[in-house]
């Protein structure tokens, strides 16, 4: 049996050529998956459809050889559980039912939530089922802070300023939001280790811009306590926190949270990230998206300057962010040849 390269990065193990997966490998620019799109009524209906989930999983696995394949789902799913009226509309992004109160997250009992994200399990273990040896399977959800400014904004892509002006003027009402997402959260990541997954990785896509008091309530102290809480619930596997946009604050989530590995952000530099890091903390990144829509010669050094930068430490290669729709597949293609050049 071969060995799972990225999980013997994420315990801590070096490789002259390092794994390499994308955040959003599976998506609209390959063709496959636009077909298979197709195939589902909405978004949702996709996502809660063990067998298009699973195939969207392995879609990008199959054609490029991934070490990585990541679980394909949203991390809106724990809202749409909790009640919130979660949709997904064409050209808009993800709309929610906002919540006022943390009240509002607790009037679906923890089992009913559940219940409802059962499919999401199914893909993980159909997933488990077909995916090759060597493949390290990844579960996901998003951070406390990220989903709860979807939960209190009501959609995303904003400056976040009125999940920052809640949190001001009700500290408790966020605090009880945080609370129960983490607790959610937890049981989610739990069940998808027990269909399969190999590791975890939470997204704080809306990291970005906080101050460092509140970065440390509502990014720092959340994502620690669901660290903690997949500890206590015997969950092993390893953690990958991408706290995009944290800039100055990284080191400090990398040290606190209890994550085992790092995601990068673009705007992270890799000399610095370096430096600030224990030696052996295993980071993730950090190709700018658009880098790769673009191609050429940049494409290559840029890969060659971050797998160089990070040669001392376990490294998964990966973007700063998800792949752009108009990435074309032959710049995909020549990144993974560049990654693994010996």
């Amino acid at each position: 049996m071969r060995e799972k390269k990225l999980l013997k990065a994420l315990h801590g193990v070096k490789d002259e050529t390092p794994p390499v997966w994308l955040m959003r490998q599976a998506g609209r620019h390959l063709p496959e998956y636009r077909e298979l799109r197709a195939r589902a009524r909405d978004f949702l209906d996709f996502c809660y459809s063990p067998a298009l989930a699973a195939e969207a999983t392995l879609q990008p696995v199959r054609r490029y050889g991934m070490d990585g394949a990541i679980l394909f789902a949203d991390i809106l799913l724990v809202l749409d559980a909790l009640g919130r009226g979660v949709r997904f509309l064409e050209g808009e992004g993800p709309r929610v039912e906002p919540v006022e109160s943390g009240r509002e997250l607790e009037t679906v009992s923890l089992s009913t939530a559940m219940n409802r994200l059962a499919p999401i399990g199914d893909t993980v273990s159909r997933v488990r089922g077909e995916l090759p040896n060597e493949t390290t399977l990844i579960g996901f959800a998003g951070a406390p802070w990220t989903v709860a400014v979807y939960a209190i904004e009501g959609k995303g892509g904003t400056d976040k300023s009125s999940a920052r002006q809640f949190g001001y003027r009700n500290p408790s009402e966020i605090s009880r939001i945080l609370d129960r997402l983490v607790d959610v959260s937890a049981y989610y990541l739990k069940m998808q280790v027990e269909a399969g997954a190999d590791a975890l990785m939470l997204f704080d896509s809306w990291a970005e811009g906080l101050p460092e008091d509140v970065f440390d309530a509502w990014v720092i102290e959340p994502t620690r306590q669901l660290v903690s809480r997949l500890r206590d619930l015997g969950v092993k596997a390893p953690i990958i926190g991408f706290p995009r946009g944290s800039g100055g604050m990284m080191p400090e989530y990398a040290e606190r949270t209890g994550v085992d590995a790092i995601g990068l952000d673009s705007a992270i530099p890799v000399n610095w990230a370096n430096s600030v890091l224990p030696l052996n903390f295993p980071v993730q990144g950090n190709l700018d998206p658009l880098r790769l829509i673009e191609g050429g010669e940049g494409l290559d050094v840029r890969v060659r300057e971050i797998v160089e930068a990070f040669h001392d430490r376990p490294l998964i290669f990966n973007l700063g962010h998800g792949v752009l729709p108009e990435t074309p597949i032959s710049h995909v293609e020549r990144l993974l040849e560049v990654v693994r050049e010996k």
